[in-house]
């Protein structure tokens, strides 16, 4: 035993260690002496634990070494639990994978079945497009006669002469009909561009769906290799990374999500084919009937016309016969009345000569007697006679210059009218016999 020098130590609670409890402080004061017993005991002394220390020690170690005992019990038990578990849950899953499998299979069947007739559905409302393109091309180049018969028809009408380069129902009609062949022209055009933008987006759903269902097939494939995959098969192999979820994987419902939006969309393009066909062959034949009907309108204002154009030359020619006996007739009156005016000269001049003697006589003589009431009368109404005269002679002479315009007007117009008839007739509704057919115009 060694020897050492005997140290006073700290107060310690072995109970409270004992029970887990914080040890407590020492209670401060003076340090106080420790007893001794005498210098003879210091070698036999070690201060380290208490007896109290050393039984709460072995206990803990006991009660630790019990429970882990218990622990390995426990697990040992539920590893063979869980072993006998395993394997059935294997099992089950093994087969229940195998008729998933079954099951996915079918589906994919019944979704590549869908494609596939989807995908030939395509192809023919495609095909059956292309055609109405073709008609659609074809009717707008027939549009090109109506066109240029109807630019003709106005540009001959403007060599008409003076007032009959009229705004007529012949020019309306004929403005209506250009603008209703640029209005076809503008709306085959249209619909050329729409049919082309469906042939393609017809084009784009089939090819979506052609890669769809192009998926499907190898998928398929390889389920179906898959379900032939038993414990007892040579070929398979351990690959620990299949079974990590990778990014791109989706589920079920995403995966026939997205072969239903195919489906959705080709649908789509199916009904606008649909649709659009029906509009095509609507719309070509209202334009062929509009064109018609706007052609016969045309036709029946120039007849219209012509009969108006007749019917104006024969009363101008017969009222020119009635202004020509008015000529004569006014220049006989305004004769007269030159002859008349000159008749009142002699009259005005011996009432206003009275007048100017009487007006010499002398201071209270200068009387406004009746003889002067009479002459001042007779002056005036002298001079309103002439007047009167005189403004009638001057509307007589307007008038004869009035007449003798108007003859020349009615002259001039008969011309007109004359070569607004040859324009009409001759120019105008021969070259409308070129109008193309309904055939023609509906695109066949």
């Amino acid at each position: 035993m060694s020897s050492g020098v005997l140290v006073s130590r700290p107060h310690y609670d072995s109970r409270a260690v004992a029970q887990g409890l914080p040890e407590k402080d020492a209670p401060e004061g003076p340090e106080l002496p420790q007893p001794s017993s005498g210098s003879a005991t210091v070698g036999y002394r070690s201060a380290k634990y208490t007896t109290s220390e050393w039984f709460s020690n072995y206990r803990t170690i006991l009660e630790q070494a019990g429970t882990d005992h218990h622990d390995a019990r426990t697990i040992q038990r539920e590893s063979r639990a869980l072993n006998q578990d395993t394997e059935a849950a294997t099992s089950g899953k093994q087969a229940q994978g195998t008729r998933l499998l079954g099951e996915r299979l079918q589906e994919i069947h019944y979704w590549k079945s869908e494609l596939q007739r989807h995908i030939e559905q395509l192809l023919a409302d495609t095909e059956a497009l292309l055609a109405l393109k073709t008609r659609l091309e074809k009717a707008l180049d027939a549009t090109e006669t109506p066109f240029a018969i109807a630019t003709d028809n106005l540009t001959c009408r403007t060599r008409r002469l003076g007032p009959d380069l009229v705004r007529d129902s012949v020019e309306e009609e004929l403005l209506k009909e250009v603008d209703l062949i640029r209005s076809i022209q503008a709306l085959l055009k249209r619909t050329t561009a729409q049919v082309v933008s469906q042939i393609k987006m017809n084009r784009d759903a089939k090819q979506t769906l052609e890669l769809d269902w192009s998926d499907k097939h190898q998928a398929y494939s390889f389920d179906e290799n898959g379900g032939r995959h038993s414990n007892m098969s040579p070929d398979t192999q351990h690959h620990p990374s299949s079974a990590t979820m990778q990014e791109q994987v989706c589920n079920h419902s995403s995966w026939t999500k997205f072969t239903q939006d195919n489906l959705s969309k080709a649908m789509q393009e199916e009904q606008a084919t649909s649709s659009l066909r029906v509009l095509v062959e609507r719309m070509l034949q209202d334009t062929t009937e509009d064109l018609r009907v706007q052609c016969s309108t045309v036709d029946r204002a120039f007849s219209q016309r012509c009969a108006e154009l007749i019917e104006a030359k024969t009363q101008l020619e017969m009222k020119l016969v009635k202004i020509l006996e008015q000529i004569g007739a006014q220049e006989k009156n305004i004769a007269a009345l030159q002859q008349a005016i000159h008749n009142k000269e002699a009259p005005l001049r011996v009432a206003q000569s009275r007048l100017y003697l009487r007006s010499l006589r002398p201071n209270m003589e200068l009387c406004r007697d009746e003889p002067q009431f009479s002459l001042e009368g007779e002056v005036r109404q002298i001079e309103a006679t002439v007047a009167s005269l005189q403004q009638q002679l001057s509307e007589a002479r307007g008038s004869l210059s009035h007449l003798e315009e108007s003859r020349m007007a009615l002259e001039k117009d008969i011309n007109c009218k004359t070569h607004s008839l040859f324009i009409e007739r001759e120019k105008c509704m021969t070259h409308r016999n070129r109008y193309p057919t309904i055939s023609v115009l509906s695109g066949y």
